[in-house]
């Protein structure tokens, strides 16, 4: 008791420092990245031209749209406003068809118009649960994920669902996704297979367009090779070599993985955004997040959710 009296005594007197918290959530060590791990660099960067930016996507003339507030805005690569479409309500996300066709997702619908961004049709609410996050769009089907239903809904292009892809199945071998902040992402790859996060497991998925699970990778960890936090990736791209662009929240960095999931490289680590690192605190992840689009040179163009900060990233040579 006595020795207990003599270091409390000599706390208060500030000769003892305070005990460090074995318990801390410590990543500083992770706020920078190797360098030789980076294999990008930035090109150019730009500012959403309306605020609250959530969601990009690009078409295949290279313009890029931006979903930010009540408002999906077309844009030059140099970040030069096309044009703009205006909504009853936030738009969450968006894809863009070969034809020019845009497919925009608002909370528990989708919304279509021509390239010209004029509308062409108003598809059926999805239920009151449902919370779109992700849209990939094919030449007969468009594939959404609904973060609130946690399901991937194939529709015709009349608008009607015709299948739910992801449900918890064991019969069918199917692991049901664990989506515990609204990040759900979707792509159709050039195999013909479905590209899914599945972040509350922290992996990547692979589906074909009837629903049959073919696979996943991912390793939970802090490490730059692995997905860290409580979920992750939140959100990704496919290069057109078929490799994956993967974002990251929490730690917010930008990832090269190969198409069979081997890490490859940084395209931009934690300390590219600061701002964004910062807004996510350990009780509440869904403030900080990146989005991410390729176009079709391979350029990698990065949406700070945080700033509004478009970043357009080139490989270097």
């Amino acid at each position: 008791m006595a020795v207990l009296s003599a270091i409390a005594s000599q706390r208060a007197s500030g000769a003892v420092g305070p005990t460090k918290n074995p318990f801390a959530y410590d990543v500083s060590h992770l706020q920078t990245t190797d360098p030789k791990l980076i294999t990008y660099a930035e090109k150019s960067r730009w500012k959403a031209t309306q605020p609250d930016a959530k969601r990009i996507a690009i078409g295949a003339d290279d313009t890029l749209y931006v979903c930010a507030g009540n408002y999906l805005t077309a844009h030059q690569p140099s970040g030069e406003a096309k044009f703009e479409i205006a909504a009853s309500e936030p738009t969450r996300c968006c894809a863009v068809a070969a034809d020019g066709t845009i497919y925009l997702g608002l909370r528990d619908h989708i919304e279509v118009f021509n390239a010209k961004g004029q509308r062409q049709a108003t598809w059926e609410s999805a239920g009151k649960k449902a919370w779109l996050t992700g849209i990939a769009a094919g030449e007969n089907e468009v594939f959404v994920t609904d973060a609130g239903g946690r399901v991937i809904l194939r529709y015709d292009k009349s608008g009607k669902i015709t299948r739910r892809i992801g449900e918890k199945n064991k019969e069918r071998n199917v692991p049901g996704f664990i989506i515990p902040s609204p990040f759900f992402d979707v792509k159709l790859s050039r195999d013909g297979l479905l590209r899914v996060n599945n972040p509350g497991r922290h992996r990547m998925e692979l589906y074909t367009v009837d629903g049959d699970f073919e696979g996943s990778w991912g390793v939970t960890g802090m490490g730059i090779t692995k997905f860290c936090g409580c979920c992750n990736p939140i959100n990704f791209a496919l290069l057109p070599d078929g490799k994956h662009v993967t974002c990251e929240k929490g730690l917010p960095r930008v990832k090269i993985y190969s198409a069979t999931g081997e890490f490859e490289s940084v395209v931009a680590g934690v300390e590219t955004f600061s701002e964004n690192a910062r807004a996510c605190g350990p009780s509440d992840c869904t403030a900080g997040g990146l989005d991410v689009a390729v176009d079709s040179q391979g350029r990698i163009y990065i949406l700070d959710i945080v700033t509004g900060i478009v970043r357009v990233m080139q490989r270097k040579t």
